[in-house]
């Protein structure tokens, strides 16, 4: 028998869980109790990978459990059970707004940052011919279709390359409801995309060939299995997802979120972590595989000392992107995975393209904005915004959404408002000026951000002043790093940009002018924490939110350095939709 629970963010006690797993011959039993005294006794042949039944089960009795996921041929359970209800045992930002928090630096984490090998597995190529590699999820604006996005052949490097010929591989996924076979059949598209740099001497890049299928008419919170690939040369393993469930009342059970991920060893500790929480969604807010940090012989440029005009953003090293995408296929081939662009991932051209690399590789719900680079997307009881600089179309999004639907309204891009640190501080002031008060009528209940590598978390914030019906912002950057963390702090001594330093390099524009009312009044920076910075913490990590009902959601934020199943910063989100009017 053991008992489960956490505890963070300044909260006292933990649940009064119990659960225990019991291992009888080719079976398992697991026993739970609640906290309020409901019991229940589930038997699991000890073979399958997931229990759908215990799955629906938890969801008809409105449990919030963590899922059991059985691997290693189910010889391990690996998970904890939880029964965690809105009764006050993590703080809430009802309880709101909180003194700043600054954690003080855990110097032991804080070192050289080394890369992951790429002659190792999993960044190894297949050695099958045209192997379906690098597979990925992605929702689709329809809530009953689902992208599945991979890559068959080899990259190739030069300037007098034959690029492979996307028609002669088949872009194919079978699929069907997990354990009733696969008989569904799905066909798409397929391309191939180069990257020529303006510089003479270095090697262009020539991508392998990327497919994106689009799996329709499938039902709501349903377990399917998949395999991709050419059925007339070679298909991938099989592989399983679940779809969202039906809006409004429901909605996904754990949502990953994190920024500033890499390919280091960092990053590997992130994503294992993240994987043995088991999200049914991810959100990758910016900055993913920082290829643009590489020359094109694949060494690391370190633009900190650079004064040459050939900055990684005019020189990069796609390989990179396909060694990222290998090793994420161990999250991405069965959760969806949402991207939204970073400076990362620009990638400037010869002919002044950019973003081939990201636009290409991922597939996007991008049939209403017509971009890659802005899109929006329903999950469950969700409505999700991913932004860039675009306000007409922002406002256009906000404007059609239906809260009786989707009750929560997210949003997530790269570039923070509301960090407190020095690195990329104020950065954004432009996009913030144009777009912040649309967010804030239009009811935006969360915003998640990236970009600088560290953690924060804002209390309820408008135009840099404390307000009980602002969004709470996030700042999640720090998922592995091709840098390492930041952790200097712009109000600290010394430590305060210079503003006409902090033009914004991603958006666009400086509008970074002193403040002109408030505690720092006619000053750029503040001479201490900010009242509207909640929290803030110099390590690597990712945080998951858990959307529980109309009104609450549990956020956590997880270090690299603690145990999966322990938080270090833990709050209820919790909506107003009565004390904070929306629009729609």
């Amino acid at each position: 028998m053991s008992q489960t629970g956490s505890n963070g963010g300044g909260a006292s006690g933990s649940g009064q869980i119990i659960s225990r797993v019991d291992r009888r011959e080719r079976r398992i039993i697991v026993h739970m109790a609640g906290q309020d005294g409901s019991r229940l006794t589930f038997t699991i042949p000890r073979k399958l990978k997931l229990s759908v039944l215990f799955h629906n089960y938890c969801r008809r009795k409105q449990f919030d459990y963590r899922t059991a996921r059985f691997f290693h041929e189910g010889l391990r359970v690996l998970g904890r059970y939880s029964f965690r209800s809105v009764d006050g045992q993590f703080p809430t930002t009802l309880e709101g707004p909180f003194k700043p928090v600054t954690v003080p630096v855990n110097y032991s984490i804080v070192g050289k940052v080394t890369s992951l090998p790429v002659d190792k597995n999993p960044l190894l190529r297949p050695t099958v011919e045209f192997q379906p590699e690098q597979i990925s999820l992605s929702l689709s604006s329809n809530s009953s279709s689902v992208w599945v996005s991979w890559i068959t052949g080899e990259f190739q490097i030069g300037d007098n390359v034959e690029p492979l010929d996307p028609q002669s591989v088949a872009s194919v996924v079978q699929y069907g409801v997990y354990e009733s076979g696969r008989n569904n059949q799905a066909t798409g598209t397929s391309l191939v995309y180069s990257q020529q740099y303006p510089n003479e001497g270095l090697e262009n890049y020539t991508s392998g060939i990327i497919h994106h299928v689009l799996v329709t008419g499938l039902e709501p919170d349903t377990m399917y299995e998949y395999q991709c690939g050419d059925p007339n040369k070679t298909m991938s393993g099989v592989h399983y997802f679940r779809t969202m469930p039906s809006p409004p009342e429901d909605y996904p059970s754990r949502i990953a979120v994190v920024g500033g991920l890499g390919l280091t060893y960092n990053t590997s500790t992130t994503i294992s972590h993240m994987v043995a929480n088991h999200p049914d969604l991810a959100l990758l807010v910016g900055d993913l595989s920082f290829a643009n940090l590489y020359r094109t012989d694949g060494e690391l440029f370190d633009c900190q000392n650079c004064s040459s005009p050939q900055t990684p953003l005019q020189e990069t090293f796609q390989p990179r992107w396909d060694h990222w995408g290998r090793f994420m296929q161990i999250l991405t081939a069965t959760v969806p995975t949402m991207v939204i662009e970073g400076e990362h991932e620009i990638e400037k051209q010869a002919d002044n393209q950019t973003f081939t690399a990201y636009s290409s590789r991922f597939a996007f719900p991008c049939d209403e904005s017509g971009s890659t680079l802005y899109y929006s997307f329903d999950a469950g009881g969700i409505h999700f915004v991913m932004l860039a600089d675009q306000y007409k179309w922002l406002e256009q999004d906000l404007s059609d959404v239906n809260r009786s639907v989707t009750p929560w309204l997210i949003a997530a891009w790269s570039p923070p408002w509301y960090s407190t640190y020095k690195e990329h501080y104020r950065e954004a002031e432009c996009m913030r000026v144009e777009m912040e008060e649309l967010l804030y009528t239009h009811g935006v209940d969360i915003v998640f951000n990236g970009q600088v590598s560290a953690y924060e978390r804002s209390n309820r914030v408008y135009n840099y002043t404390l307000d009980p019906c602002g969004p709470v912002y996030f700042t999640v950057g720090s998922g592995g790093n091709e840098n390492n963390l930041t952790l200097e702090h712009s109000d600290e001594p010394g430590n305060c940009p210079v503003p006409c330093n902090t033009t914004d390099g991603f958006m666009g524009g400086f509008c970074g002018f002193n403040f002109t009312s408030g505690p720092a009044a006619g000053n750029f920076c503040w001479s201490e924490q900010p009242e509207y910075s909640a929290y803030r913490e110099g390590s690597f990590g990712y945080g998951i939110l858990e959307v529980k009902n109309q009104t609450h959601a549990l956020w956590i934020w997880y270090r690299n350095q603690d145990l999966y199943s322990t938080g270090a910063d833990v709050i209820y989100i919790v909506r107003q939709p009565d004390r904070c009017p929306q629009l729609n």
